[in-house]
């Protein structure tokens, strides 16, 4: 991660939060109870600002710097409404094609789907507020600049996210190996989004309760799995194919 991507200590985050910068996350060392720091938490969460409180090896390892024990990880994109870019679609006579992230902690992985997506031309990615992989520059390297052309959407209630989707006649597909049913089964045509799980243990269950359909991508060979942004890869493609493009 490069220098750019962060800024240390209480009061200048403080500060960055005011300003409007683009922030992923704020790390703060656990522990920490000190009135400057009770008056970050306030800030950050009255901006929707993300924060973690982590061990303070974590941070040391993050960076060396004099940090007080707050670190701010600023991110490499502006952060778009999943409810503007629903209405955007559809106003411009196209049907809504969206990819759902579920806790994709890989840079590389990330930076590979972004850029399977942008060239794909998706509406959006869609993430949760947290546990996903840091959109830094190295995110911004691995998808090949994409992440300067395709929304990404950070949601704080991911629930509520999904039943908008619903609301407004987006069918939600779960790319899953715990259904027996082919993606290639599926009829995949009109409005869409395609939900790609973690790297360690797939869709949560939380995010399968939710989807309209599950689908599993056939293996044929020994090894049980595919890397998240191939099996990504395939799935988008699939829905272009029965779109006709």
């Amino acid at each position: 991660m490069e220098k750019t991507d962060m800024i240390y200590g209480t009061r200048a985050v403080i500060e960055a939060i005011h300003a409007g910068k683009d922030i992923d996350k704020v790390m703060i060392q656990s522990g920490l109870t000190n009135d400057l720091v009770k008056e970050l938490i306030a800030v950050a969460r009255n901006n929707n600002v993300p924060v973690v409180f982590v061990p303070a090896e974590k941070l040391k390892r993050v960076s060396t710097k004099n940090h007080q024990g707050v670190i701010c990880i600023l991110s490499a994109v502006t952060y778009s409404s999943a409810d503007n870019l629903i209405y955007k679609a559809y106003q411009e006579g196209r049907e809504p094609f969206f990819l759902i992230l579920d806790r994709i902690t890989d840079v590389r992985n990330f930076g590979a789907i972004v850029r399977t997506a942008e060239c794909a031309g998706l509406d959006g990615i869609i993430i949760a507020e947290k546990g996903n992989a840091p959109i830094t520059s190295d995110a911004m390297k691995t998808s090949a600049g994409a992440l300067n052309h395709l929304p990404i959407c950070r949601e704080k209630d991911m629930k509520k996210t999904l039943q908008l989707l619903h609301e407004n006649g987006i069918r939600i597909v779960a790319c899953t190996e715990k259904t027996e049913k082919s993606i290639y089964s599926l009829t995949l045509t009109g409005p869409i989004a395609l939900i790609m799980g973690s790297e360690e243990d797939g869709i949560s269950d939380a995010f399968l309760k939710e989807a309209d359909e599950l689908a599993r991508i056939p293996l044929k060979g020994k090894i049980g799995s595919l890397n998240v942004s191939v099996a990504a890869g395939v799935a988008i493609y699939e829905v272009l194919r029965q779109h006709g493009n």
